[in-house]
């Protein structure tokens, strides 16, 4: 069973404002995503240029008008996108879905990736009531497992998967979140969500 998602959304808190893609984002997300850093854990194409970006945004709108997914840009005014974060294969019968996110060279180590990420998760407990959030994280991508635990998510025993992306495949491990209120910022995020949209997660 799927859900149709809501289009458009805008969230904020904690310095960071999450938007949707505008089609004059294209230059600021083909300097993003044309970084091997990327390429090299996610499935983007490399090099990602001018034509890969259209094609990405045209993807990214047809996904949230159809209400398949979440994708939205990392801001911290509303302007210049810095990164993306994303909700996607939402499961309303098992009420669970797959959340990923990146931020762009320039902007790492500023805590972006784990504001946005607490936001979204957030939003999706509280106002998607979907009980189960995972992710799926190569175990060498140890930025990136940094901020699943900053926010909450923990490594389950499942089997690894298989993604294929333009380095190779590489093998993705399971991580859920399961104690948002353990978290100082996942907790300061719930109540900012509480007052925008008028309940308590």
């Amino acid at each position: 069973m799927t859900t149709r998602l809501p289009y458009p959304i805008a969230l904020s808190g904690d310095g960071v404002m999450l938007r949707e893609w505008r089609d004059d984002d294209l230059d600021e997300l083909v300097d993003l995503l044309d970084e091997p850093a990327i390429a090299r854990w996610t499935p983007m194409p490399s090099p990602f240029d001018i034509e890969a970006g259209i094609a990405y945004l045209k993807r990214a709108k047809q996904g949230r008008t159809s209400g398949r997914r979440i994708q939205l840009a990392i801001t911290v005014d509303g302007g210049k996108p810095l990164g993306e974060v994303l909700l996607f294969g939402v499961d309303a019968g098992l009420r669970e879905a797959e959340l990923g996110y990146l931020v762009g060279a320039a902007h790492r180590r500023r805590g972006l990736a784990a504001t946005s990420l607490s936001l979204l998760s957030v939003y999706a407990r509280s106002t998607l009531k979907l009980s189960r959030l995972v992710l799926r994280i190569d175990p060498g991508n140890t930025a990136s497992t940094a901020v699943a635990r900053r926010c909450g998510y923990s490594l389950t025993g499942e089997p690894p998967i298989l993604q294929e992306g333009p380095y190779g495949p590489s093998s993705l491990d399971t991580w859920e979140l399961v104690a948002a209120s353990g978290s100082t910022r996942m907790e300061r995020l719930r109540n900012v969500a509480a007052r925008r949209y008028g309940r308590r997660g």
